[in-house]
């Protein structure tokens, strides 16, 4: 029951991840991998052989790549530099690193079903293709430079034992001959061994792997037994201090002097394999259970390895021979030539595991697209599964680093590398846990935020430690490589982590902003927009978007329509292409769409539920209701009312559907009509009276179908060559000239906010004064001009008489047209040059429903060829004086 279990839980993540689309018809399609090749990729994920166990796939590659040489040559190093106290205060800060690392990777690996792509995989799956890419590059570097790292190592040491070495005849065999070309050529052979083993597929390598752990641990077993079997012999070297204390001295191979920090830097070397095993995560029978398992096994046991032969080495092995030769351990050993085979065995070991490590991770960059079909080739497998090409490739760039001969400076920059990668393993299972997503729950919990910080912390650290200039230089080129996948590669369906972090973060803060704490001081617009269609609504849409001011900033959109009649709510379907508008406009709002069987009701059900706790819609901005022929300005074909074709059947993606516009409409609102009329005047007005009752500000938008951003900005690039006209007298009311009342404030704040926008900071405010003979100009003219000091508004006052206007015969009740056209003209005669836009004064719907008709069109004579112009009427206090 114990293995089934395991085989369980990889069926029932995947059913709910990448499957989803297979096993859950009624998930939307957003959740579903919608590239060409999802069904391949599937249909390969089911047929490919993973025969790995814990112990073959994870436990061994992990230990060999942990040990490598640094068991064998790099002990003797640390303890005869630091003592045996530093050295093991180093082996435990090291592992308290990497153990924070290692207990994050169980936590990702143990929260579902975990592909082909070890690190690659768990980082791009949790933080996204911009960061998984990169890192995933950079591991893949990595891999490549190790392997050529560990195989010229293993030359190296070769022809130090067999090379023909002219200053020591008599310390070699001097079988082989000595030079850079023939180095080179051990290397290539070397490295070819390594290709065949990984070109016939994992089985065989974890076979490799198991006949050079045996050989390892036996040389490991005889060191043991030679520190109690073989006597002390005489070396003829001066005394050294007690081994116990730290003594730095020259390195002999480097000639530089040795410290804690250069020291540690070496040793830490020898710990950064850790991700050995979760290279194989695509060959293993589970990698949600083996690579927890295994990789916590090669720690704990390497960790007591080390600290073993520290103490043996400490107690048993004078100072002067540790700091002299890295290689005593072969001198003191029961059979000399056994070490030796146990440092040629491990580094074999460890370039095979980078090797085939870096051939996964690149097949698995291959099969995620982020590069487009630059990465193509390295798809390709073998019968078994076996990512040949990948591995050619992985081949041919190690050949490529062998050529340099020499890695020593390069070798800092690869441990960076791997910390690096280690970084943001600790960083996704960081941003996982502080999303708080439910589908975030590991079967692995020994972890904490905590635990992912300290292991960010760590890696950082020790990356500057051991070189501030390649670890600078190393988070540089990820930068590099994030922004180039960001721009290049194709969205993603993996989910994105940010998305996640920052629901998280605007449910905290919206929940601490309290609408009782509001202040008029910190007031601003937050706009509800009625939009019937965007075809003829482009220029009123980007204009409330320059005017909402950091404020919320919703698009709404009423179907009509009845759910009990409906199969399916017709919505859902919509959304993808208002997103896909907001996008297209490049404007900063939310959508909002509802069914109602009637337009006044659906706009009443987005002013009561749009926004959230303290983010709610204070303005309702309608299109005007007129005759006015609406012009198609959405002509990107990308928003066309037609499905985009798409290259391959499967892929499939949702339509962009906007209804097309008639070429002649006999009535309609710019921003409430769809194909026509589809509500009466009675019926508009109704929807204004109602906002008002809402206690919302109110924003009539007329002749915005001839407003075009782009061209009105452009066309005024000189200071003052722009003019917005502001009217904040009741026109419709000519017994009334009162300029400070709520409405009238309302509208110098909007016009004051359009005035604070970077794209309208050059344009200058016009206000107009209307005053009656008889009632002094200057007065009239300074009190508004003091009024406006006192609000900071910089706006230039015109006084206009309208006597001839008020000449007219018209009262409270009711306006003659004679009245209304001579307003026109009077506003008209004012706009010299033109405006961009005009604010005037909206006044409140008559209270008897009988009059809604003739209210309407008194504002459409008012308005009548003013070009872009708001009827604004506002309810709430916007304006102090106050600090």
């Amino acid at each position: 029951m114990s293995e089934r279990t395991p085989l369980l839980h990889y069926r029932l993540s995947t059913s709910v991840n990448e499957q989803s689309g297979e096993h859950q018809p009624c998930l939307p399609r957003e959740a579903v991998e919608q590239s060409p090749a999802f069904s391949r990729r599937k249909s390969a994920h089911h047929s490919r052989p993973k025969k790995l166990s814990t112990f073959f796939g994870v436990v061994i590659p992990t230990l060999l790549s942990m040990f490598s040489v640094v068991v064998f040559l790099r002990i003797g190093f640390v303890v005869g530099q630091c003592g045996l106290y530093q050295a093991i205060a180093m082996f435990l800060v090291a592992y308290f690193i990497i153990s924070m690392t290692v207990l994050s990777v169980c936590a990702i690996s143990t929260n579902g079903a975990l592909d082909a792509g070890g690190a690659y995989y768990m980082i791009s799956r949790a933080l996204g293709p911009e960061f998984g890419g990169s890192l995933g590059v950079m591991f893949f570097l990595a891999n490549v430079c190790s392997s050529a790292l560990y195989i010229l190592g293993l030359v190296e040491a070769i022809v130090a034992t067999f090379g023909d070495n002219p200053a020591d005849p008599a310390g070699s065999l001097q079988v082989l001959p000595a030079g850079y070309w023939w180095s080179l050529l051990y290397a290539t052979g070397i490295l070819l061994l390594c290709l065949l083993v990984c070109l016939v597929g994992a089985e065989i390598y974890a076979k490799a792997s198991f006949i050079i752990f045996l050989v390892v641990m036996l040389v490991l077993a005889t060191i043991f037994i030679s520190f109690f079997a073989v006597r002390p012999r005489t070396i003829l070297l001066p005394a050294a201090p007690p081994i116990l204390n730290a003594d730095y001295a020259v390195d002999y191979t480097t000639g530089t002097m040795m410290s804690f920090a250069t020291v540690f830097a070496v040793m830490f070397n020898g710990c950064t394999g850790i991700m050995a095993g979760s290279n194989m995560s695509g060959d293993l029978k589970n990698p949600s259970y083996s690579i927890p398992r295994g990789t916590i096994t090669a720690v704990i046991f390497t960790f007591i390895i080390y600290n073993l032969l520290s103490l043996m080495v400490a107690c048993s092995c004078d100072r002067i021979l540790l700091q002299r030769d890295y290689s005593f351990l072969r001198d003191i050993n029961v059979w000399n030539p056994l070490v030796t085979v146990g440092v040629y065995s491990s580094t074999m070991s460890a370039a095979m595991s980078n090797l085939i490590g870096a051939s996964r991770i690149l097949y698995a960059l291959a099969r995620d697209d982020l590069f487009g079909t630059v990465l193509s080739p390295a798809k390709k497998t073998s019968g078994n599964g076996n990512p040949w090409v990948s591995v050619l490739l992985s081949w041919f760039l190690v050949q490529l680093v062998l050529f340099t001969g020499k890695l020593n400076t390069i070798a800092s920059i690869v441990t960076i590398f791997f910390l690096l990668v280690y970084a943001a393993v600790d960083l996704a299972c960081l941003a996982l846990e502080w999303a708080s997503a439910p589908n975030f729950r590991p079967t692995f919990r020994y972890f904490t935020w905590h635990t992912c910080v300290l292991g960010i912390v760590g890696c950082a650290v020790m990356m500057f430690l051991i070189n501030s200039i390649y670890a600078s230089a190393s988070i540089a080129f990820m930068l590099l490589l994030l922004l180039l996948i960001h721009y290049l590669s194709p969205t993603s369906s993996w989910g994105y982590i940010s998305q996640a972090l920052i629901f998280h973060q605007v449910r905290k803060y919206l929940l601490m902003l309290d609408v009782r704490k509001d202040h008029v001081k910190f007031w601003r617009p937050q706009v509800l927009l009625m939009v019937s269609n965007p075809r003829s609504s482009v220029g009123l849409i980007t204009f409330i978007n320059d005017i909402k001011k950091s404020g919320l900033y919703v698009l709404g959109h009423v179907q009509l329509g009845d759910l009990d009649t409906l199969p399916s709510d017709p919505l859902q379907c919509r959304y993808d292409s208002w997103l896909s508008l907001v996008d297209h406009l490049n404007i900063k709002a939310f959508v909002n769409l509802t069914l109602a069987d009637s337009v006044r009701h659906g706009v009443q059900h987005l002013l009561f539920i749009s926004g959230l706790g303290g983010m709610r819609p204070n303005t309702l901005v309608l299109g005007f209701y007129d005759d006015c022929t609406p012009k198609d300005k959405l002509t990107d074909p990308a928003l066309a009312d037609a499905t985009v074709p798409t290259q391959d059947p499967e892929d499939e993606r949702p339509p962009y559907h906007f209804p097309a516009l008639r070429a002649s409409i006999d009535a309609k609102e710019e921003g409430n009509g769809e194909n026509g009329k589809v509500m009466g005047p009675q019926e508009y007005v109704a929807v204004i009276a109602d906002a008002m009752k809402m206690m919302k500000n109110v924003v009539l938008a007329r002749y915005f179908h001839q407003f075009d951003r782009a061209s009105t900005i452009s066309s005024s690039p000189g200071k003052g060559a722009l003019y917005v006209d502001v009217w904040p007298v009741n026109l419709l009311r000519p017994d009334s000239s009162s300029y400070v009342d709520t409405c009238s404030l309302f509208l110098l704040q909007l016009a004051c906010v359009l005035n604070m926008v970077r794209a309208w900071r050059h344009a200058r405010l016009r206000l107009f004064l209307c005053v009656e003979e008889g009632r002094s100009l200057r007065g009239s003219e300074g009190k508004l001009g003091q009024l406006l000091k006192e609000l900071r508004i910089k706006a230039n006052v015109y006084t206009v008489p309208w006597d001839q206007q008020v000449a007219f015969p018209s009262n409270a009740t009711r306006l003659s047209d004679e009245y209304l056209s001579a307003v026109n003209r009077l506003i008209l005669e004012q706009a010299h040059p033109p405006p961009a836009v005009r604010f005037l004064y909206l006044p409140r719907p008559p209270a008897d429903t009988r009059r809604y008709t003739a209210y309407l069109r008194q504002l459409e004579l008012l308005t009548k060829d003013l070009g872009p112009t708001l009827l604004i009427h506002g309810v709430t206090p916007v304006l102090t004086t106050d600090l």
